[in-house]
């Protein structure tokens, strides 16, 4: 009788390969994905923990910059390196006791600051465009010439309506001014809900330098790369053994029967 053509399934190699699946080319690049990955993540992490103070607001006062709520990252940073537009954080026990206060600086040691001038706050006699407050008025803040000592600052809520800053205090022996050494930090973004980095203050660069971003945009890059070197190293095991058992499979005629 005529024969029979059939076919079989055989493996390319004669038999079962007992190798590492991937070929130890693949396996070691994926080992130093891993490894590499591991060394970015933690790092990130590390880096960020010694710079950065997590924050969580408590009141409206920095509306709409913050809202009550939000948690923050704030820089360690030193008193003297704060600049005019920073959003700090400090304690001062004629303000607040026990508790930390979250303000921006609107003038620094030797500044004049008043407000308002055609509904804009003015420090050393310069109207401040100030493009954080979207919009908000501010010409219910009642501030007079207020000369800000050496060494001291002088600080408002982006709420200016309802805001107890530097405003509130004018009365004080200080007029309302804190210690540059009362700052602990300086705010970089809010982290939660996820609204990024604060925007620059560019309204006080005619006055002067500004500070210059934190790492944080860096730290958050080392860690997103550290994580896909991670998963993608540890995936390629499985990935590499799914495709090449597939590769590994053929079709081939059987003899005629």
């Amino acid at each position: 009788m005529g024969g029979e053509s059939t076919t079989r399934t055989a493996p390319r190699s004669g038999g079962t390969s007992t190798g590492p699946v991937g070929g130890r080319t693949g396996q070691r690049l994926s080992g130093l994905a891993v490894a590499l990955g591991l060394v970015l993540f933690l790092g990130g992490f590390a880096w960020g923990a010694v710079l950065y103070l997590p924050y969580t607001v408590p009141t409206g006062s920095m509306t709409p910059t913050i809202d009550a709520g939000d948690r923050v990252l704030a820089q360690r940073v030193d008193g003297d390196e704060i600049r005019r537009g920073d959003v700090v954080v400090f304690t001062d026990k004629s303000w607040v006791t026990g508790a930390s206060v979250v303000k921006r600086v609107v003038a620094v040691g030797g500044d004049t600051v008043a407000c308002c001038t055609d509904g804009k706050l003015t420090v050393n006699g310069k109207k401040i465009d100030e493009t954080y407050l979207k919009g908000s008025v501010v010409e219910d803040k009642s501030i007079p010439n207020v000369k800000v000592p050496q060494g001291r600052l002088f600080l408002l809520g982006d709420e200016r309506q309802g805001s107890l800053d530097s405003s509130a205090h004018l009365t004080d022996a200080a007029q309302g001014t804190v210690a540059r050494s009362a700052v602990t930090a300086r705010v970089d973004a809010v982290v939660w809900p996820m609204k990024g980095m604060l925007e620059r203050p560019t309204g006080f660069e005619p006055l002067g330098a500004l500070s210059s971003p934190g790492p944080l945009r860096t730290i958050f890059i080392l860690i997103i790369v550290g994580a896909v070197l991670v998963l993608g190293g540890g995936a390629y095991g499985p990935v590499a053994k799914l495709f090449g058992g597939r590769s590994r499979v053929r079709t081939e005629p059987a003899g005629a029967r």
